[in-house]
């Protein structure tokens, strides 16, 4: 497969990829970590850590002052940042603690891939992104190596746990999709914005429950870790979105169970499961159905105005004032024009589709 600048799959995939290497990598290093702290302080140390690192990002880059590229976050924003925010960094993340105290850790990680079935849906129903067979057929392969990989054969319980977590997968689902609308905007800021939001919160509700502080060097490990495997994963999840979609982005996203599985085996020492095995198999050939995706048609752009981190490619062609540097952001007018490429719904590819 060749990965140029003109595939859609570059450079999409690679940034979904690679946040979910990142975010796959939190689950076994927080296992190390939670035998000394409580989960929903690890959850706000995590996000704050993503929020606090990716702040000092943003300021020290405004203080060496290298030319951003990126959309800043407009007035128009806020309500969908908001949104985002409360759904993804406050009400998933508690109900998630809710609901994983009141089942299983089996079953909670089980529950959990929910959160990719969830953002497709949610993009396909609500926000009519194409979704064609050969999609959802990869997108469920994914999904179900994630159910093989989380399940240890116990009896599923379906009770109020499972519900709250479901319920947290949707929220997150919610999450994915709201941000897809903010994808042209900084990614660094909206991560930030969620990081700290995300932290506060968790920290505070555990430390309502009388939830003990950790030692200033436990919450150093967990607040770094956060920064990479949540702050920049957040970051490449964004940019990612704004090539592939939700539904794509979501699907790429479901593989972070098993690299942490994977993780687990390599660092944590654990034995390699007929389960892993089963579900490498499973997710090899979701995964290799999204790469070997070929979405072409003939398609419309409407005209539009609007500001996103661009390079002159085939939907940028417009003249500038003064020298110019590749990627670059500003106001611009697109005419309307039809032609047929391959493509996701990326931020000029926004179209419902009638199957």
């Amino acid at each position: 497969m060749v990965w140029d600048r003109r595939s859609n799959l570059w450079p999409g995939v690679a940034l979904a990829l690679g946040s979910a290497v990142l975010f796959g990598a939190a689950t076994p290093l927080s296992k190390i970590l939670l035998d000394t702290i409580d989960p929903q302080l690890l959850a706000g140390l995590l996000y704050l850590g993503a929020g606090v690192g990716l702040a000092v990002l943003h300021v020290g880059r405004s203080v060496v002052s290298t030319p951003n590229a990126e959309a800043p976050l407009r007035r128009t924003d806020l309500p969908w940042l908001t949104l985002a925010i409360i759904s993804g960094g406050m009400v998933g993340p508690v109900l998630l603690m809710l609901g994983l105290a009141r089942t299983d850790a089996a079953s909670g990680s089980l529950l959990l891939n929910l959160e990719g079935l969830a953002t497709m849906s949610i993009a396909w129903l609500v926000f009519r992104e194409n979704v064609d067979r050969r999609l959802l057929l990869g997108a469920l392969a994914i999904v179900a190596g994630a159910v093989v990989l989380s399940w240890h054969g116990q009896h599923l319980s379906l009770d109020a746990g499972a519900a709250l977590i479901g319920a947290a997968c949707i929220a997150w689902g919610i999450d994915n999709n709201v941000t897809r609308k903010l994808s042209a905007a900084n990614p660094v800021s909206i991560a930030m914005a969620k990081g700290l939001a995300a932290g506060l919160v968790n920290i505070a509700i555990a430390a309502a429950r009388g939830t003990g502080l950790p030692s200033p060097g436990i919450a150093a490990i967990a607040a770094v870790i956060g920064f990479f495997a949540i702050g920049v994963s957040l970051v490449l999840f964004v940019l990612a979105l704004r090539h592939l979609g939700a539904a794509r982005t979501g699907a790429y996203f479901s593989l972070a169970p098993f690299i942490g599985a994977l993780i687990a085996v390599a660092i944590l020492q654990y034995p390699v499961s007929f389960n892993l095995v089963l579900a490498a198999l499973l997710m090899g050939f979701g995964l290799w159905m999204h790469l070997t995706e070929r979405h072409t048609h003939m398609h419309d752009h409407e005209a539009m105005d609007h500001e996103h981190s661009h390079v002159h490619d085939e939907h940028h062609q417009h003249d500038h004032d003064g020298p110019v540097s590749e990627p670059h952001s500003h106001w611009h007018h697109h005419g309307p024009m039809r032609h047929k490429h391959p493509h996701y719904p990326d931020l000029h590819h926004r179209h419902a589709h009638h199957h």
